[in-house]
């Protein structure tokens, strides 16, 4: 019965837009079916890093369009909300090393599109900044040179410049480097800091606003929304002849003075207006002791990091075809959470925006 209603909804015939042909290696891609979740799309696409924030916003997309996705992970728990985002056997899981170049073979051979998303915001005992960043992203990058990988994009971030006094940064500008070396065609793509609904911005403010009054809260910041970076993500892979730099930082250049007060404001909680303003050395000491725990808490790097204001470079995100959303729209649906019973319905009255100068 299935299958007489998926000939019913679909012609059965094939058209030219049907074929994509790699130019790098001539491998033709044939997509066939009905659009949408259960359709072939004819790709088969390794997402490493799939377990991290923009990694679960990509898989999903990428399986909506009816690719086969390979979902490397460390940890088998924190890979299991993908199975559900495919069809029956789109979504495949295997376990991966950063540093074994036989399981990261395994990961892409089938593959004609290869995403790495890998990325490490703090250093631990295991992995810091120059394994993640730049050693891990050259191997990823040879093994899927050599394993005859059609397309690679490499994710980066926007402030990515080896003479960044955030080591974090250095690192990143660094492993760009070496991707290009052993992958010449790669697509880098440097977004700005995301948010989301389990980003690492919004939530934090929220939790600990004192954290982000570092340096009076002017530092500017060009925040970019997850789903947008994601479908840019997910476009690269019907257009192999993108191998540039494409930037991505968010519409509008804002200050963490006025994020504190959007999350206020959002949540109807004031508690950063009674938070002391840390001068940077204690931040710094506070934040090295803090390093002797074993789960992640703010980090030296991060407290640079805080200091730095986002590159005032022009964005992409014309060219693709898709207009940055601003992050007033979506600041209630991603931060309600917070609010009491008492204001959950509240309507939101939204702080005035600063004008900010560019520096």
């Amino acid at each position: 019965m299935l299958r007489v209603q998926r000939c019913l909804a679909s012609p059965g015939k094939r058209a030219y837009h049907d074929l994509v042909t790699f130019p790098a290696t001539g491998k033709p891609v044939v997509a066939h079916g009905p659009p949408g979740y259960s359709a072939v799309s004819g790709h088969t696409v390794t997402v490493f890093g799939s377990t991290g924030f923009l990694g679960r916003y990509l898989v999903s997309k990428l399986a909506k369009m009816g690719t086969q996705v390979i979902v490397p992970y460390r940890e088998e728990d924190e890979a299991r909300h993908l199975k559900p985002m495919g069809d029956l056997g789109q979504i495949v899981r295997m376990e991966w090393d950063i540093r074994s170049d036989e399981q990261i073979a395994e990961c892409v051979r089938h593959s004609d599109v290869v995403y790495n998303l890998v990325g490490r915001d703090y250093e631990t005992k295991n992995f810091d900044y120059h394994s993640v960043h730049v050693a891990g992203a050259e191997k990823i990058a040879a093994v899927s040179a050599q394993c005859g990988v059609s397309q690679l994009v490499h994710v980066s971030h926007l402030n990515a410049s080896v003479s960044s006094p955030s080591k974090f940064y250095q690192t990143k500008a660094l492993g760009e480097e070496r991707v290009k070396a052993v992958f010449p065609t790669a697509t880098i793509v440097r977004p700005g800091s995301m948010y989301g609904f389990e980003d690492r911005l919004l939530n934090q403010i929220a939790i600990s606003p004192w954290w982000w009054k570092l340096n009076q809260g002017k530092t500017q910041i060009r925040p970019a929304h997850i789903l947008d970076v994601a479908q840019v993500l997910a476009d690269l892979m019907a257009t192999p002849q993108v191998s540039r730099t494409l930037m991505l930082p968010g519409p509008s250049t804002l200050t963490y003075a006025y994020l504190l007060d959007l999350v206020s404001a959002v949540t109807l909680r004031s508690f950063h207006s009674y938070a002391p303003e840390i001068p940077r050395g204690i931040a710094t000491a506070v934040a090295q002791v803090a390093q002797a725990v074993w789960w992640p808490i703010v980090s030296p790097d991060e407290v640079t990091r805080r200091f730095m204001d986002d590159s005032n470079v022009p964005g992409d995100w014309e060219e693709l075809g898709i207009t940055p959303t601003e992050i007033e729209p979506l600041a209630l649906k991603y931060l309600r959470r917070y609010r009491t019973t008492d204001t959950y319905t509240e309507p939101v009255a939204f702080p005035a925006r600063p004008s900010v100068v560019s520096a």
